[in-house]
């Protein structure tokens, strides 16, 4: 099944610098049926290298959730990097 169809399933990565509110955001998506934590990350220089592991697996992510103020490479930066 396909995200977004019913019984479908969501791969959501996390992205923030903040422990607390990766771990906060984790167990609110894994109370969800049909959302799945595929990842988490840091920063967005982490990001994209778990985006890039997840995709040579095959196992991508649909969703990414990601904060704008990070350290090392901030949300906007990664997802013009992301785009391109």
């Amino acid at each position: 099944m396909r995200a977004g169809e019913p019984g479908g399933t969501w791969r959501v990565v996390v992205v923030d610098d903040q422990a607390l509110v990766v771990s906060a955001f984790e167990m609110l998506l894994a109370a969800q049926a049909d959302l799945e934590v595929a990842g988490t990350a840091s920063d967005g220089a982490a990001a994209l290298a778990l985006l890039r592991r997840l995709r040579l697996r095959g196992r991508g992510a649909d969703v990414v959730l990601m904060d704008i103020r990070m350290p090392v490479m901030d949300g906007v930066e990664a997802i013009r990097a992301m785009r391109a």
